[in-house]
């Protein structure tokens, strides 16, 4: 029917750039499992993935009652040693037996929610792609929260992140088609200061991808989220050019580098990526920032030298 799912982005807290020995200590989730990593195009370490098993109402357009019942798979990962993630996500399928089993046939299909009962794939879609949801409806951002939190809570960290800033929250929705030739097409909107919508309509064959595209968007609306609040906060507060330059260095220290979009995404989905390139245009606002960042700097060594030989 469709797969949904929802990322938490923070900053991780710690001072510095955490390193590979304690960020694989601080990902090791589920005993006797291992910590993935990569280095290239930057170093990301991804936690083994973890069931939470779930009984309850799912989402719908409609306001129908519809049951679910299965198992949603979570995981943390931290980016370039300063960002972390914790994500959610489940497949709803309807159920063939339409009544409730055992645990032990939900706990064979991993990541699998069965719907019992009528329910539509495009009711359950737009339910969840909506704001509000009520009481005792599957609530995703609760299980990539609590993600998130047992990252955040590791006593490797030094509780001292360079700066502060929100999380921010990115419910997705994919809808499969079967038609041929068909390339994965999406809509983002920006429904709260903190929550993100995504919805996908996206080729059969590639949905599993969709995870991974799922996350690097997330990273990069929070990349992009954190630099223009700090730019906010920072160019526009009282002190002297120096003083506001200066409340910009950690950003120019933990975020700037980390901005490459779709580095490890299937090229099966990045024309996802693509569509929100043109509208509304990440890579053209996160430049924009960049270069003026840089003109701050380049203003402030002018000040400075003109200072100098006065």
């Amino acid at each position: 029917m469709l797969t949904f799912g929802e990322v938490h982005t923070g900053l991780l807290q710690n001072s510095t750039s955490l390193p590979w020995d304690a960020t694989a200590e601080v990902l090791n989730l589920l005993v006797g499992e291992q910590v993935r990593r990569s280095e290239r195009p930057m170093a990301y370490a991804v936690s083994p993935n973890l069931l939470t098993s779930v009984d309850c109402r799912l989402p719908a357009g409609s306001g129908k009652v519809i049951r679910g019942v299965g198992t949603v798979v979570s995981r943390a990962s931290i980016t370039g040693g300063h960002v972390a993630q914790g994500s959610g996500h489940a497949v709803v399928v309807k159920s063939t037996a339409n009544r409730r089993l055992s645990w032990s046939h939900y706990l064979t299909r991993p990541g699998t929610i069965e719907a019992i009962g009528k329910a539509a794939g495009d009711d359950i879609a737009r339910g969840f792609a909506g704001t509000g949801q009520p009481m005792g409806t599957l609530d995703l951002g609760a299980i990539s929260g609590r993600t998130l939190d047992a990252v955040q809570r590791s006593t490797r960290l030094d509780r001292h992140p360079p700066f502060r800033t929100q999380r921010t929250h990115m419910r997705w929705v994919v809808t499969p088609t079967d038609e041929p030739g068909a390339e994965a097409t999406g809509t983002f909107r920006v429904a709260t200061p903190t929550l993100r919508v995504l919805e996908l309509v996206v080729p059969r064959d590639h949905v599993g991808a969709i995870v991974d595209l799922c996350e690097d968007l997330a990273l990069h609306d929070w990349l992009l989220t954190t630099l223009l609040a700090l730019m906010e906060s920072s160019l526009t507060g009282p002190g002297t050019r120096a003083q506001r330059i200066s409340r910009l260095r950690p950003a120019i220290d933990t975020l700037l580098h980390l901005w490459m979009p779709a580095a490890r995404v299937d090229e099966a989905v990045q024309p996802v990526w693509q569509s929100l390139e043109r509208r509304p245009g990440f890579t053209r606002q996160w430049e924009a920032s960049v270069s003026r960042i840089r003109d701050q700097l380049t203003l402030g060594t002018l000040a400075l030298l003109e200072s100098a030989t006065a």
